[in-house]
C-alpha cells in the first residue's frame, strides 16, 4: 500500500505571507516569488530583497550620460578649439550659397576674435583655392543689380565699396556696362514711372522722375535728358518748361 504524502497546508504555516510567498511560492507551485514569472516589483522600487537593493542594470555598451566629457566637440555643436579650424567653420559657414568678399569674411572673423594673422593665413587659403573671388564677386553683383533694380555705374562702385572690393577690380567690373546700356536702362524706367506722373504739375512730372534715376547713381545730365525726352513723347511742350531746372 502506498503512502501517502501529507504536505503542508500554506494557510496554516505560521510564517507571515509575504515570507510563505518567498517559501513556497504562489498556490505552491514550487518557484519563490522572485522566480516566478510575470511579477515585476512596484513602480519606482526596484525589486530589492532582503539583502538589499537589487544591483543596478549597466546601460549598454557605449553610451554614457549626457554629461560625460567622452562627448566629441562636434557632436555638442560647439566649434573646435583650434583657432585655424574655427575660422575656416566660419568661412565655410558664411560661404554656403551665398558668395562673399574677402572683406566681409574678415569682419566675420574679426567678430569672432579669431587673431589676424591667423585669419589672414585662412583668408589667403580660400582665395588660393577659388573660394574667395572679389573679382567674380564684382561681376556678378554688377550684373544682377543693374538688371533686377536698374542700377547706373555710379551706384553699383558705391555699393562694392561698402563691401571692401578693391577700386581696380571696381572698375573693370562696372566697365561691363558701356553707355549706352546704362542709358537704355534709364528710359526704361523711366517708361515704368511715367504712368504715375500722370496728373501731375509739368516742372513737378519732371523732378520726380529726375530725382529717381539720379537716386539709382544716374548723371543729372543723362537723367534730364532721358526724362525729358519721355515727356516730350507724351505731349508735353518742352519750351514751357522752367528753363533753370538742371541747366
Amino acid at each position: 500500500m502506498t503512502r501517502r504524502t501529507e504536505w503542508p497546508d500554506p494557510e496554516d504555516s505560521p510564517l507571515r505571507p509575504a515570507e510563505r510567498e518567498g517559501r513556497w511560492g504562489a498556490a505552491g507551485d514550487g518557484r519563490s516569488g522572485a522566480d516566478r514569472p510575470g511579477r515585476a516589483a512596484p513602480p519606482g522600487d526596484p525589486a530589492e530583497g532582503e539583502d538589499g537593493p537589487a544591483p543596478r542594470r549597466r546601460g549598454r555598451r557605449g553610451h554614457h550620460d549626457s554629461g560625460s566629457p567622452s562627448s566629441s566637440r562636434a557632436e555638442q555643436g560647439e566649434p573646435p578649439r583650434d583657432p585655424a579650424e574655427q575660422a575656416r567653420a566660419i568661412c565655410l559657414r558664411l560661404l554656403t550659397g551665398t558668395p562673399r568678399t574677402r572683406k566681409q569674411l574678415a569682419d566675420a572673423l574679426r567678430k569672432r576674435e579669431i587673431p589676424d594673422e591667423v585669419a589672414e593665413e585662412v583668408l589667403t587659403r580660400f582665395e588660393e583655392v577659388g573660394l574667395i573671388n572679389d573679382g567674380a564677386y564684382a561681376d556678378a553683383w554688377v550684373e544682377s543689380r543693374h538688371h533686377g533694380r536698374g542700377l547706373a555705374r555710379r551706384a553699383l562702385a558705391r555699393e562694392l565699396r561698402t563691401k571692401g572690393v578693391d577700386s581696380a577690380v571696381i572698375d573693370e567690373a562696372v566697365a561691363q556696362l558701356d553707355p549706352e546700356q546704362e542709358e537704355a536702362t534709364a528710359r526704361e524706367l523711366v517708361a515704368r514711372k511715367l504712368r504715375t506722373t500722370r496728373g501731375l504739375d509739368r516742372d513737378k512730372r519732371l523732378r520726380r522722375l529726375a530725382g529717381m534715376l539720379a537716386r539709382k547713381g544716374y548723371s543729372e545730365g543723362l537723367a534730364l535728358r532721358v526724362v525729358r525726352a519721355a515727356l516730350e513723347e507724351e505731349g508735353e511742350d518742352p519750351q514751357a518748361w522752367d528753363p533753370g531746372y538742371g541747366e
